[in-house]
């Protein structure tokens, strides 16, 4: 029963009515005896002869009444423990962070220390980061030689994700321009209005090229107040590599290089801290991290709306009872 209610989004208001069915064996117990009373005996000699006389439908049909009235009676209480329709309601109040992905997709990215390789494990993570935190608004800046907004940040996290997904190398001129992968995100967030601006920039290189440097995209983060936290991508030691030859593209095995001495005094002078991926593992792990890191505050409101259906067990108790005081001044009406 109570399944089925839930099923429903139905509850009884008052339920401690429900202890009034109790009493339900001492007024069959009355009608019984009630009924008792009201029979007349005869002597006779012999049953034979009635025993083979029909017993009328009246008589067969007459304990309908009191089977109507005892419907009824629960029909009331019922009534009285007054069935309401639940509509649950969830207020959510979110103080949310506004964060920057910046993500280096140069063609050292494609190397294959990562599984499938270094870009896709840091698509696949990046994904798994933006669904673990809901109340939150997410943007995503790509570079290699240049930069590029690929998504603004934004509350719709299926828009963010679907636009992680169709990240790919090849997108923006070769190189690494750490600075401008930095600038671009700060552009994006300086004018924000969370709690707090995070840019977490992944990189896998050394800066290259570029038009801003990262020691001025390092002040541009202090001035607007922007925490970074910056993660090196990259086992330790050689690596496969795809590299275009004349015979086409070729994997080699290449020394990993990584400015890790820039990527920790950009975390460290901004409040960030400076992570090392060598393995998808590791680099889920860091992920993690910067979430605990950056716990937002979720509030959840909830509240029920009611709407009462009590009315249907009052119609249905008056229903038969009347039909019960009509049949037994109709057809089980006693003749005086």
């Amino acid at each position: 029963m109570f399944n089925l209610l839930d099923k429903y989004n139905l509850e009884f208001g008052s339920p401690v009515f429900f202890f009034l069915l109790i009493l339900l064996p001492v007024l069959i117990y009355c009608i019984y005896r009630i009924h008792k009373k009201r029979r007349t005996s005869l002597t006779v000699s012999t049953t034979g002869g009635i025993a083979r006389m029909a017993v009328p439908w009246k008589a067969r049909f007459r304990p309908l009444i009191h089977i109507l009235n005892l419907a009824a009676v629960i029909c009331f209480i019922a009534g009285l423990a007054r069935m309401q329709e639940t509509n649950i309601k969830e207020n959510i109040e979110s103080e949310g962070v506004d964060i920057v992905l910046s993500m280096d997709i140069s063609g050292s990215m494609l190397a294959e220390d990562f599984q499938p390789n270094r870009l896709e494990a840091a698509k696949t993570t990046a994904v798994s980061f933006v669904k673990s935190r809901p109340g939150d608004r997410f943007g995503v800046v790509i570079f290699a030689g240049e930069s590029f907004t690929q998504c603004p940040i934004t509350i719709d996290h299926n828009v963010v994700i679907e636009q992680l997904s169709r990240v790919t190398n090849g997108l923006l001129e070769e190189g690494t321009a750490i600075g401008m992968g930095m600038a671009t995100a700060i552009d994006r967030l300086k004018d924000t209005k969370g709690k707090s601006r995070i840019l977490v920039l992944l990189t896998d290189g050394v800066n290259t090229t570029g038009l801003i440097y990262p020691e001025t995209a390092l002040e541009l983060a202090k001035a607007y107040n922007v925490k970074v936290y910056t993660i090196g991508v990259g086992t330790e030691g050689k690596a496969l590599f795809p590299v275009k030859t004349h015979l086409g593209i070729q994997k080699q095995l290449m020394d990993v290089k990584i400015d890790e001495a820039l990527l920790q005094k950009i975390s460290r002078e901004t409040g960030g801290r400076y992570f090392r991926a060598t393995d998808n593992t590791s680099l889920e792990t860091i992920y993690a991290e910067i979430d605990r890191l950056e716990k937002t505050t979720v509030q959840i409101g909830t509240y029920k709306q009611h709407k009462e259906r009590f009315h249907i067990f009052v119609l249905s108790g008056l229903t038969l009872l009347m039909l019960s005081i009509l049949l037994q001044y109709t057809l089980f009406r006693k003749i005086p």
